[in-house]
């Protein structure tokens, strides 16, 4: 018999992802910011899509995006802070659209599946070329969720175990196995068993740690002691999987990276990084893992595709190109010409105008800025990031750290109608990522607005 999801109809669902899209606030955001032919095509999309947490009922209506902007059907601009990190390079970057339409113009944009076209071999060699050292075998897949479920089975193949550690509040993906190794209930609650063998630990928040240790060494100590009582008591363990910073963002150190593969080595586990999100540059560097060390699978997506087509995959290495008897991806677009054409331009502009480093020095100027703010504002309780992955946990009580989510959400909705756009994560935590085209000058202009907002709503100004 179906279950009555009327029932849960008054609950608030998690906010680990995002600002959830039930809230009182949101529809005051839509009586107040939605009319006319907007609110048509609102209703109509509201009408025709499934609803679900997070996404349906929408937030508002689109009809362009370029750089690190976004335009709605009204010709209000926003700049973005969130762009769901497809946006690395800027919406629709000219050098990225020109070589979609070239590709389409020459007349190979499928590819079926037992071909290969030049500019798949030319995305692979690529990869191999700069991601970190040793990582040369490559293998594309649609999206994200799909690379994750990838790493997974290659793991167990090469392995030949299948249980997993991986951290909770983690998000790796919607699918069974993706969400099977996420942290996170709100993807998986409800549906019943997903993969068997995924343990999952504490990431080292230095702010957030339930011990209350002040000192990192402390935190990393602790979590690294989660990860190898796992390992000692479950044997079979195929693999221990994270992003080498997290979606927060939470940075860890090198010192608990490195204890980490130094276990992993000792009990014959592969160490799995999931950079969809903080790959190609957000963090100041090519790859996040650059700041740390090279895992056995590294797992891209998002801005792999320039931010126009799907695309994700992963990387390894060429001891682990062992399983000519299996398939372990064997999508349809895996050898897609389309999507190589614009990955390999996206990956072009990366390089020729320096994005790693204006992500750097952007993000430092942020920071700066930032933690400054930190010392006017009481909500603020802590500022993390590294390049243009910045988060801001908001708080009611510095001493006890409890959350401020209504205010978290009251801010992004007063940012919102002034122009600047960014997505909440943890119910509390103001995430800003833009695209990496983003100007000084438009950064500070989005720090000034997010200045004011915070300041509203510490002197009682709600939503």
């Amino acid at each position: 018999m179906a279950i009555d999801r009327q029932a849960g109809r008054g609950v608030r669902p998690a906010a680990e992802q995002g600002d959830v899209n039930t809230t009182e606030a949101r529809q005051r955001y839509w009586e107040r910011n939605l009319a006319g032919e907007a609110r048509m095509w609102f209703d109509e999309d509201s009408r025709y899509f499934l609803h679900q947490s997070l996404s349906t009922p929408v937030l508002n209506v689109l009809a362009r995006a370029e750089g690190a902007w976004l335009e709605d059907l009204d010709g209000k601009r926003y700049l973005d802070m969130h762009g769901n990190g497809v946006h690395n390079a800027g919406f629709n970057h000219p050098a990225v659209v020109g070589a979609v339409k070239e590709q389409l113009d020459q007349g190979l944009s499928f590819c079926p599946r037992r071909y290969t076209n030049l500019p798949m071999v030319r995305l692979a060699k690529k990869l191999a070329e700069i991601t970190p050292g040793g990582l040369s075998r490559s293998l594309f897949c649609p999206s994200g969720s799909d690379a994750i479920e990838m790493a997974l089975k290659l793991a167990r193949y090469v392995t030949g175990r299948f249980k997993t550690i991986s951290y909770w509040d983690s998000f790796h993906g919607a699918g069974f196995g993706a969400a099977g190794v996420g942290g996170e209930e709100h993807f998986h609650g409800g549906l019943g068993p997903l993969v068997p063998g995924a343990f999952h630990v504490e990431f080292p928040n230095y702010y957030r740690n339930p011990w209350r240790f002040t000192r990192e060494e402390d935190v990393d100590a602790e979590c690294l002691r989660q990860i190898e009582l796992v390992l000692r008591r479950e044997p079979e363990m195929a693999a221990v999987i994270g992003e080498p910073i997290s979606a927060n963002p939470v940075v860890p150190s090198r010192r608990y990276w490195e204890g980490v593969r130094e276990l992993c080595v000792r009990y014959g586990a592969l160490l799995i990084f999931d950079e969809v999100i903080e790959g190609f540059g957000r963090t100041g560097r090519m790859f996040a893992s650059e700041h740390f060390l090279t895992p056995d699978i590294l797992v891209l997506g998002k801005s792999l595709g320039g931010g126009i087509v799907p695309l994700a995959g992963i990387v390894t290495q060429e001891k682990y190109n062992c399983c000519p008897d299996r398939s372990v991806g064997h999508y349809t677009h895996e050898k897609n010409a389309l999507s190589a054409a614009a990955a390999l331009a996206e990956i072009a502009v990366i390089e020729q105008e320096d994005l790693c480093g204006r992500a750097a020095n952007l993000g430092a100027h942020a920071l700066e800025r930032l933690r400054a703010m930190a010392g006017r504002h009481p909500l603020i309780g802590s500022v993390t990031g590294i390049g243009l992955h910045i988060g801001i946990d908001l708080v009611r009580d510095r001493q006890t750290k409890e959350r401020a989510p209504r205010e978290a959400e009251a801010i992004m909705f007063k940012c919102l109608e002034r122009g600047l756009a960014f997505k909440t994560i943890d119910g509390n935590i103001i995430t800003l990522r833009p695209a990496l085209v983003i100007t000084r000058e438009e950064l500070d202009w989005a720090l000034d607005i997010l200045d004011e907002a915070i300041g509203e709503v510490e002197a009682g100004a709600g939503y």
